[in-house]
């Protein structure tokens, strides 16, 4: 859907496809305000035109665009079947297409107009959307453990992010498992359901506490998570976030 974009940078990145008509119409406007460039881009062609968007006309379903001062390049645009669209917006990349474009005026000037999208991918990186779970009601992981180590085993999340889990392994159950990979791990997030992916260790902390107890921390990464369970580790960490501006509210 959006061939411009298959590049390696991508992998370290997670696409989330927004369908949400509101959602889409306030990133459309903010991109907007905040006079954000856009790339734009002509498929099966390497032909980038910069651009900005005018106005978001909700009523109208038009999202107006700046059009570039070279004619030619103009006549390429208006020529096209499809166009790919890739901006920022606090952080976060943005793409979009449209597979159509037309000519129009915008406040007397010369301008683009394109369909209001049907959806657009918003891609954030790992780190911005890491959130603590909670503690009186720990989210739990099953790791599937050779027997062993004790066969499948329940650990407690630290928190959880777009690109990952860590984990608490108090009991030193894993032992030196940076780099180990582990098959169908099911995490149980309350209210959205349970969500099956591999893990992969990447880094290991152990915090000493004012007891002397130590508490081992393990960063995982997803590993070719499923979409469906990454839509569900999204709308979890959403729901997160809101319970948490909740309670921020209610003590302000």
């Amino acid at each position: 859907m959006y061939p411009h974009f298959q590049d390696a940078e991508l992998e370290n990145w997670h696409d989330f496809e927004v369908e949400s008509r509101r959602e889409i119409f306030a990133l459309l406007r903010g991109i907007g305000e905040k006079n954000q460039l856009i790339r734009m881009l002509i498929q099966g062609e390497a032909d980038v035109c910069v651009t900005s968007i005018l106005e978001v006309d909700d009523a109208s379903n038009i999202v107006y665009l700046d059009c570039s001062i070279d004619q030619e390049q103009n006549k390429r645009i208006l020529a096209s079947r499809r166009l790919s669209f890739e901006t920022t917006l606090d952080k976060v990349r943005i793409l979009f297409a449209a597979d159509q474009i037309e000519a129009t005026t915008f406040e007397g000037n010369p301008a683009f107009k394109i369909p209001f999208p049907a959806t657009l991918i918003r891609l954030q990186r790992r780190e911005y959307y890491r959130i603590a779970t909670p503690v009186t009601n720990p989210v739990r992981v099953q790791i599937q453990l050779p027997a062993e180590l004790g066969g499948p085993t329940t650990f407690p999340l630290a928190d959880i992010s777009c690109g990952g889990i860590a984990i608490l392994d108090n009991k030193m159950i894993l032992g030196d498992a940076i780099g180990k990979n582990y098959a169908d791990c099911r995490i149980d997030l309350p209210e959205i359901g349970q969500v099956t992916t591999a893990l992969q260790v990447r880094n290991s902390l152990d915090l000493t506490l004012l007891n002397n107890k130590t508490n081992r921390r393990l960063g995982c990464e997803f590993v070719n998570i499923p979409r469906g369970a990454l839509s569900a580790v999204q709308r979890f960490i959403t729901r997160l976030e809101r319970e948490r501006n909740a309670r921020i509210a209610g003590l302000s």
